[in-house]
C-alpha cells in the first residue's frame, strides 16, 4: 500500500516503535496520523513534533478504542491504515504469575487487536481497501524465557493477525504481522535479554521494514532478519528447537539466581 493521502491510526504512538511508526507515516505523506497512547502528555509531544493528532486512548478498554477510532473518523473521515502497536512487558515468571496480569497481557496483546478490527475492518471491506498491523513479537514466533504471559499472548497476536489475513485478504483488507526481536524502548533494558541475541534494533530501522512490507503487502514484517531462520528451524526440527531453548532457560535463570 502507498502511505501518500492515508489516515492512519498508531496505538502505542507515544514512544518506541509506535512513536517510529508514527513518524514515518507523516514523512511518507499520510494525510492524517492519529498518535494513540494510555500516556496522553507523551502522545501530545510526539504529535506536536510531527504535526499529527493526539488521543488518550487504553487499549485494554474496547471503548476506548472504539472512542479513538470515531474520533480520528470524525476529523479525518475514515480510518485507511491501524497499527495496532500498543504492548507491556509485564514481569519476569511463568505459571506463579497472578491472574491479575496474565489477564492484562490477554487483554492488550489479544483482545486489543479483536476490538481494533471489530471497529475499523467493516468499514475497509465497504471501501474494499485498509491495512491492519500486529505487532507481535518475535516471541509471537519463537517463544521467550524470560516471560511465559508476554511469550503466550504474543502468540495469541501473531495468531489473529493470521487469522484476519485468512478472512479479509481477498475482501481488499490487507493485514502484516511485525515480529521483531529487542527494539529499543521504554520495555528494554541493559542488553535486551534473550531477544537482544542479534542486536537492539532503532525504532526508526523497526518502521522501515513495516513501510517495506506494507509496500509489498507481505505478512511477516521482520526487522531482524534472522528471526525467519529461527522459524524455520523449529518448524524442521521442533523437539531439537525445544531442547535448545530448555538450555536458554537454564542459562537465563542460572544467570538471575
Amino acid at each position: 500500500m502507498d502511505i501518500r493521502g492515508k489516515v492512519a491510526i498508531v496505538t502505542g504512538g507515544a514512544s518506541g516503535i509506535g512513536a517510529g511508526l508514527a513518524k514515518r507515516f507523516v514523512a511518507e505523506g499520510a494525510r492524517g496520523v492519529v498518535v494513540a497512547d494510555v500516556n496522553l502528555e507523551r502522545a501530545e509531544g510526539v504529535a506536536r513534533e510531527i504535526g499529527a493528532v493526539a488521543v488518550r486512548c487504553d487499549v485494554s478498554r474496547e471503548a476506548d478504542i472504539q472512542a479513538l477510532v470515531a474520533t480520528t473518523r470524525e476529523r479525518f473521515g475514515q480510518v485507511d491504515i491501524f497499527m495496532s502497536n500498543a504492548g507491556i512487558l509485564g514481569r519476569e515468571g511463568g505459571i506463579e504469575l497472578e491472574d491479575a496480569l496474565w489477564d492484562k497481557m490477554w487483554q492488550i496483546h489479544g483482545m486489543a487487536h479483536v476490538w481494533a478490527a471489530r471497529a475499523v475492518v467493516p468499514e475497509m471491506v465497504a471501501r474494499g481497501e485498509g491495512y491492519f498491523v500486529v505487532t507481535a513479537s518475535a516471541a509471537g514466533l519463537l517463544n521467550i524465557v524470560e516471560s511465559a504471559p508476554y511469550g503466550v499472548t504474543k502468540h495469541a497476536a501473531l495468531a489473529f493477525a493470521e487469522w484476519l489475513r485468512i478472512a479479509y485478504g481477498r475482501r481488499g483488507v490487507r493485514v502484516s504481522c511485525l515480529c521483531p526481536q529487542s527494539v529499543q524502548t521504554d520495555m528494554v533494558t541493559g542488553d535486551g535479554g534473550s531477544a537482544g541475541h542479534d542486536g537492539i534494533l532503532t525504532p526508526e530501522q523497526v518502521a522501515e521494514e513495516v513501510v517495506a512490507t506494507m509496500r509489498d503487502e507481505k505478512f511477516l514484517a521482520l526487522p531482524h532478519p534472522s528471526v525467519a531462520k529461527y522459524f524455520l528451524n523449529k518448524a524442521q526440527d521442533y523437539d531439537r528447537w525445544i531442547g535448545g531453548m530448555q538450555k536458554l532457560y537454564a542459562m537465563h535463570s542460572a544467570k538471575g539466581a
